[in-house]
């Protein structure tokens, strides 16, 4: 969602008076269900996190909302929200706006469905994604491409680790390739072998 936001600035600001606030920086709110009702944890700088980050933070949030430990730092703020209805078994919805932000991108359930492809009928696995937003903001137009942009990186995610490979700079190779042995798929090393190389050439 970070890449469709820096696409689309407007999606990542929010209403100050009669003034519109651009953010340059991105605080991900992430809606979870607990016991007491839906909470929004936030995670801060997100742009700068990796994969596994993330996943941890989620993952600890969860706990803890469920035990009933979020701190009140950790639910302020936020830039943008993201929901997924489709862990209680939601095929479509609509999310609701978290003021002051000006939208908040719904996912859902993953679903075998019947797709047209090359003309012919196949099944596939397919989810609806839904954004609410603030017309005063952002418009049609934006809204469209923001989600076009998202169904683009799910779609091909060879085009975030290209933007992984830009911003890694410097990096302990050796660790990367013991990752990369131990965690990453076989499609994950094939991306990251010809990057390994020049960089071994390199050094």
């Amino acid at each position: 969602a970070i890449g469709a936001l820096k696409a689309n600035p407007r999606l990542n600001a929010e209403i100050q008076g009669d003034d519109m606030v651009l953010k340059h920086y991105y605080d991900i709110g992430v809606a979870i269900g607990a016991e007491e009702g839906l909470v929004v944890p936030v995670l801060r700088d997100a742009d700068r996190l990796s994969f596994a980050q993330i996943e941890t933070a989620i993952k600890r949030f969860a706990q803890d909302a469920q035990k009933g430990t979020l701190s009140l730092e950790a639910l302020r703020g936020g830039t943008f929200t993201i929901t997924n209805g489709g862990v209680f078994g939601s095929l479509m919805s609509t999310p609701i706006l978290n003021p002051p932000q000006v939208a908040i991108l719904g996912l859902h359930k993953i679903q075998q469905r019947p797709v047209a492809v090359d003309g012919q009928v196949v099944i596939r696995p397919m989810m609806y994604v839904a954004l609410s937003y603030d017309h005063r903001i952002v418009d049609g137009r934006e809204a469209v491409t923001f989600l076009v942009r998202v169904k683009e990186l799910i779609e091909d995610p060879e085009t975030l680790l290209d933007a992984v490979h830009r911003k890694l700079d410097t990096f302990d190779a050796a660790r990367l390739e013991q990752a990369l042995r131990d965690y990453g798929s076989a499609r994950t090393r094939r991306l990251f072998r010809p990057w390994m190389s020049e960089h071994d050439a390199q050094a």
